[in-house]
């Protein structure tokens, strides 16, 4: 049983499944340029609100060693929100407030207008990652699942390459899980890390 809030902004509900802190551990299987990354890890994931039409996320993960010791691997953080056009009423970009007086807060109403012809709502994600690599997802959210694709990567100089990336998270028996496919190193797209999280917060 999940205890949904009930001073969410209407743009949240769909997402709200996810709010909270979950913790637990997954396995990574990736093989590219001829090496094998394979291993254990444990994850702790944050998705939180603070009264705003989008959700926080943060992400650390840390490579498990046979002998329990820990490596911290790529932290993550980003924005996730429903995908919707922008009005004059909404802030930004960049620090620009609304240039116009939005008549009512939004209600569900308007975020039912926005379902899609699957039934599900569509999403944008922004994540950053540690290394200073930047991903744009699209996708979307229908019930207790969400799958995502890249739209854009952008990446430094310096970091390693990585091109394209799939995720997908689900709601399964009060479990968060979820599956990472990535293109990197010059491989193709394919499988590369799983979890499986228990809310701890």
């Amino acid at each position: 049983m999940i205890d949904l809030p009930t001073d969410l902004p209407a743009d949240l509900v769909p997402l709200s499944w996810l709010l909270g802190v979950w913790e637990g551990t997954g396995v990574i299987d990736y093989e590219a340029d001829g090496v094998a990354f394979r291993g254990e890890f444990a994850h702790r994931v944050s998705f939180s609100h603070h009264g705003g039409d989008y959700v926080n996320y943060a992400a650390n993960a840390w490579f498990v060693a046979d002998d329990e010791s820990r490596t911290p691997l790529v932290a993550e953080t980003g924005y996730w929100r429903l995908a919707r056009p922008l009005e004059q009423a909404d802030a930004g970009p960049a620090l620009l407030p609304p240039s116009a007086v939005r008549d009512a807060s939004r209600t569900a109403d308007d975020v039912e207008a926005l379902r899609n012809a699957e039934g599900g709502f569509d999403l944008e994600v922004a994540i950053v990652h540690s290394d200073g690599i930047s991903e744009l997802y699209v996708g979307q959210v229908r019930g207790p699942r969400i799958d995502l694709a890249t739209d854009a990567v952008v990446r430094p100089a310096s970091a390693k390459v990585y091109t394209a990336a799939t995720r997908m998270y689900g709601l399964v028996d009060g479990h968060l899980l979820w599956a990472w496919d990535i293109a990197a190193l010059g491989g193709e797209l394919g499988s590369h890390a799983s979890a499986r999280l228990a809310r701890a917060e």
